[in-house]
């Protein structure tokens, strides 16, 4: 088993989450872990089961990190359907079920009439992002600063709404020069770059694909947009915030209005409408948000206030939380 940072690293090479099941049986009967995080439903399942066949007395602590919508159906006898049957029969394994954004609790009390979920936020603001914002970046549109740059970042699919946002910022560069910078890779990469270049666009947009270190970039860049359809909670944009980006964000499910706070650390826009994203991406070039507030809005976030709540919610002493970094647990 290797180790990694002092951590036990255990590689069950699996092709699907259901074939965990045994391997995570045998986890919970030869390790004992006192305490498991796992995150995303699928897995949250197959722990909680795995445990209730093991008999572990562990504490359980499961975080969904997408909408139930996007998770379950309502479909009799799909995939989906079958998923939200079993979850119900074994969340009250569970000893926390969190989810990553409070809007989104409301969701699953909405599909599970008992749902005991309650908000805990990711971790973003932490010491080693800190460090990656400091890195030097020798991109020329990151460097000139008469030029505004625009960044966003995300999988190059239909739900990040990227199309919305190329046709937004043709509509800011009929009246100022901007660029555009999109992070990330996906199957809509070609389209995106036929539009660029149907809009005349090709000198002012670039989509450079995946990069190891995107906070770098946001730490020169004027405004990050997010023009999503759905989001859980979006930790690109919090990031960005953090690195002093004033947030344009589409007001979608879930996550935008809530770290924006109906729009006081930042311009909540329509979903779809580029319009309204290029009118909220001048206003944030024309009046940026405070780094006070910024800083103010990721609070939240950091590290140390997440783990703590985390360990609240477990009931854990301050000398049982050093279990949590014994060698032996199973974290998922």
């Amino acid at each position: 088993m290797p180790k990694v940072l002092g951590v036990n690293v255990m590689l069950f090479n699996r092709a699907n989450v259901r074939g965990m099941l045994y391997p995570l049986w045998k986890c919970f009967r030869k390790n004992k872990p006192d305490i498991v995080f796992s995150a995303e439903d699928h897995l949250n399942t197959i722990v909680l089961l795995a445990a209730i066949l093991s008999g572990s007395s562990a504490k359980i602590s499961g975080s969904s990190r997408v909408t139930p919508y996007d998770t379950y159906s309502t479909k009799i006898f799909t995939k989906r359907w079958v998923l939200k049957q079993v979850f119900r029969t074994v969340m009250w394994r569970a000893n926390v079920l969190t989810c990553v954004s409070k809007d989104m609790v409301e969701q699953y009390r909405k599909v599970f009439s008992n749902a005991p979920h309650v908000c805990v936020y990711n971790i973003v603001d932490n010491p080693l992002s800190r460090q990656k914002m400091l890195e030097p970046v020798d991109a020329e549109w990151f460097l000139q600063k008469d030029i505004p740059v625009i960044v966003a970042a995300g999988q190059l699919e239909p739900w990040k709404g990227f199309a919305d946002l190329i046709r937004a910022v043709k509509e800011v560069s009929r009246r100022r020069s901007v660029r555009l910078v999109i992070f990330g890779e996906g199957s809509l990469r070609d389209e995106l770059e036929r539009l660029i270049q149907e809009l005349d666009l090709t000198d002012n947009v670039k989509l450079p694909g995946n990069v190891a270190n995107p906070l770098k970039y946001f730490t020169h860049a004027r405004v990050f947009a997010l023009t999503s359809y759905v989001e859980g909670m979006p930790n690109a944009l919090i990031e960005a915030m953090m690195c002093g980006c004033t947030p344009v964000a589409t007001n979608c499910p879930t996550g935008p209005r809530e770290l924006l706070d109906d729009g006081k650390f930042g311009y909540l826009v329509s979903v779809g409408d580029p319009i309204s994203i290029a009118s909220g991406i001048e206003q944030a070039l024309e009046k940026p948000i405070d780094k006070h507030l910024l800083a103010e809005a990721i609070a939240p976030f950091e590290e140390q206030t997440i783990i703590a709540r985390h360990f609240e919610l477990l009931g854990l002493t301050n000398d049982r939380r050093k279990l949590a970094h014994a060698d032996d647990q199973c974290q998922l």
